[in-house]
């Protein structure tokens, strides 16, 4: 293919920015042309809950690549403030609105990258138009929510949606001194993980003064006296300054559509490995495609900046015959709430129940770090495997340091298609203030493994919650945390003195043990598999127990 190419890219941010750099960089003589219908075209839209919040004061500090820079260091032609209206594909032309002055042109291309991006997914509610309800896609959307902070300080506000953005805004909204209402129609926060993982963070937004409203739903806006009435899904009314809708964004589509691209089954723009739409001289990256799924090949959308940068680079290499291919998305995402940070990659329990698919599932409650260097926390790791041959699923793990370095390596185990006995052998950095000889993903592996091994047949707090008369429930631990809290029903016998009591238990009947975290209920069924009692353990202890409990009873 000739290097002499006009190429078209529409929107920037992540995917389209990082494609039109990769194409510079692969060819000098390509006419590189880039329409964003916005005032910037590459930013960093993560941050942005973050300037709002003032842990990042300086603006300029979100500016990734202003048009200017690309075009004096790529020789890019940006035109900012232009949207593209509409793609004639016989004719390869688009048509282009300045938004400035209202006149329309249009531009030849030999290749078409689109980069759309999604946009917020805002309810059909009775007011909801108002001025004082507010999103957070753009910097100018960014500024009028930071103005309405900067002067409505002594009011509450609303936030709807308990998403990435939800949770990242109510933290923001809160370091400003500021009292928040937190609406999300589900009945757990953070959705994409599973429930009893999200307890924590509940934890977190209570101490924090977040008045959580789960399985609840905005009905009405009414703009009264300088301020918004919101009546509920529960006939309650709530007063705030204004509201900032979170519930989720939804590719956008529209040019697409309209230019008779193909729409896949999740309403993104269907593209190949090589990110090539049903039009094979146009592309399309970022938020507004669907990708398949590492792990089952199901199509799905995941609107995250590593995926669309990735993709941008890979549709720019093909434009130009390199044979680059998206090896799909495993959806590994982290967000942070407060002094929490909860993290997760490949499938969830309840996309794995979806899929109908076998699977097991440990629980472990290691430090961060080594337990006697100071500092050390307790993060929860959730691991997610195949029964039979113990191929990793998915994680998510919750804690207040060390998150994201074990999430990277059980993202990385799961691309490469490790199983739980190679993350017992994985040989990860050691020192006191950084981790332990053991580390928690080694520690996840250990208990994993015994699992599928039959070493410690584990149970879990839905077994226990359903106990058959065939059962009973055994609590190791000492007789003080026994009469501070217990699962009701159970007997309580601690692990050292187990041995000597070992005849008051029955042998026709399977003890559920449990302790705090799973470590001594571990050693109890050991001690009763060897004297032929029947035994599995609460993987994860009372501490998943009362987390379970916690977010099935908010």
């Amino acid at each position: 293919m000739s290097n002499t190419k006009r190429i078209i890219i529409v929107g920037g941010v992540a995917g389209g920015a990082s494609a039109a750099a990769r194409i510079r960089r692969l060819s000098e003589e390509a006419e590189i042309t880039m329409f964003e219908r916005g005032k910037n075209i590459s930013f960093a839209n993560c941050g942005m809950p973050y300037h709002i919040g003032g842990d990042i004061p300086n603006r300029d500090n979100l500016l990734v690549q202003t048009p200017e820079q690309m075009q004096k260091r790529y020789r890019i032609d940006v035109r900012t403030q232009c949207e593209v209206k509409s793609i004639n594909r016989q004719t390869k032309t688009v048509t282009v609105e300045n938004l400035v002055t209202h006149e329309q042109f249009t531009q030849n291309y030999d290749a078409l990258i689109l980069s759309p991006g999604a946009e917020p997914f805002i309810p059909p509610t009775n007011g909801v138009k108002s001025s004082r309800v507010l999103t957070l896609r753009s910097l100018e959307d960014m500024d009028r929510i930071k103005e309405a902070v900067d002067k409505s300080l002594n009011q509450q506000a609303v936030v709807v949606g308990a998403g990435y953005i939800g949770l990242e805004m109510t933290e923001a909204l809160v370091k400003r001194g500021i009292s928040v209402t937190l609406i999300e129609l589900a009945n757990q926060i953070f959705t994409p993980a599973d429930a009893e993982m999200t307890a924590p963070l509940l934890e977190q937004l209570e101490t924090n003064g977040v008045d959580l409203k789960l399985g609840t739903s905005i009905t009405n806006i009414s703009e009264i006296n300088n301020s918004l009435e919101l009546t509920l899904s529960n006939n309650e009314k709530v007063t705030a300054g204004y509201v900032i809708m979170s519930i989720g964004v939804k590719p956008e589509v529209n040019l697409a559509r309209a230019a008779g691209l193909k729409i896949g089954s999740t309403g993104g723009i269907e593209v190949n490995e090589n990110m090539q739409t049903n039009d094979p001289n146009i592309y399309a990256v970022g938020d507004a495609v669907e990708v398949p799924h590492l792990l089952n090949g199901n199509k799905v959308l995941l609107p995250l900046a590593g995926p669309a940068n990735r993709q941008g680079r890979i549709a720019a290499d093909n434009i130009f015959g390199r044979k680059s291919i998206y090896k799909s998305s495993q959806g590994t995402a982290i967000c942070k709430i407060f002094d929490l940070a909860i993290a997760m990659t490949g499938l969830s329990e309840k996309n794995l129940k979806r899929l109908g698919k076998r699977y097991e599932k440990i629980y472990v409650h290691p430090a961060s770090h080594a337990s006697y260097y100071p500092g050390s926390s307790q993060i929860t790791l959730k691991l997610l495997f195949d029964p039979e041959n113990g191929k990793i699923l998915g994680a998510q793990a919750v804690g207040a340091d060390g998150v994201d370095k074990r999430l990277d390596v059980l993202a990385v185990a799961i691309r490469a298609g490790r199983t739980v006995s190679d993350l017992a052998d994985q040989e990860l950095c050691y020192a006191p203030p950084y981790g332990s000889a053991k580390d928690p993903v080694n520690y996840a592996g250990f208990v994993a493994s015994n699992a599928i091994s039959g070493d410690m047949p584990v149970c879990h707090v839905e077994q226990i919650l359903s106990a058959s008369e065939n059962q009973y429930l055994l609590d190791v631990r000492s007789k003080a945390e026994f009469q501070a809290g217990t699962i009701p029903n159970a007997k309580n016998i601690p692990l050292d003195e187990l041995r000597n009591r070992i005849s008051e238990l029955p042998k026709d009947k399977e003890a559920l043990a449990f302790c705090q975290v799973g470590l001594r209920g571990y050693l109890a069924c050991r001690i009763m598999q060897q004297n032929k009692i029947p035994c599995r353990n609460l993987t994860g202890g009372y501490k998943i127990y009362k987390y379970y409990t916690a977010a099935n009873n908010p």
